[in-house]
């Protein structure tokens, strides 16, 4: 294994130790385990399958069918289980966000540094 995958398993030991990815794990559990969130889960990607169906063949979806989308889309963020996991999964970004920023810095210091360093 590199030196490089060597790394990025230990940033990922490391993330995943972290209470945000642990709070998004168990809020997508709770997800997964509601009824009420699968049930309007699945009717909301039949109907989103409906309405990509109808711009990949070029037309326009159906008013019912947006109607009834935007009405799954209300009733499925109107879930507290859908909320908790939409707000883990933002908590989760902005860790990221800040490993992905930790990152670049350290590409453009290595671009920058004379000394090569073999794996």
């Amino acid at each position: 294994m590199s030196r490089i995958e060597e790394l990025a398993q230990s940033l990922g030991r490391a993330l995943g130790g972290t209470p945000e990815y642990r709070t998004l794990a168990r809020a997508k559990e709770c997800a997964d385990d509601d009824r009420e969130m699968t049930r309007l889960r699945n009717r909301f990607m039949e109907i989103e399958e409906s309405v990509q169906a109808a711009l990949q063949r070029g037309e326009q979806p159906a008013s019912e069918d947006m109607e009834r989308y935007e009405a799954a889309m209300g009733e499925l963020q109107a879930l507290s289980v859908y909320q908790s996991l939409v707000a883990a999964q933002a908590n989760f970004d902005r860790i990221m966000q800040r490993v992905d920023g930790a990152i670049q810095e350290g590409m453009r210091s290595g671009a920058a540094s004379p000394i090569i360093l073999t794996s």
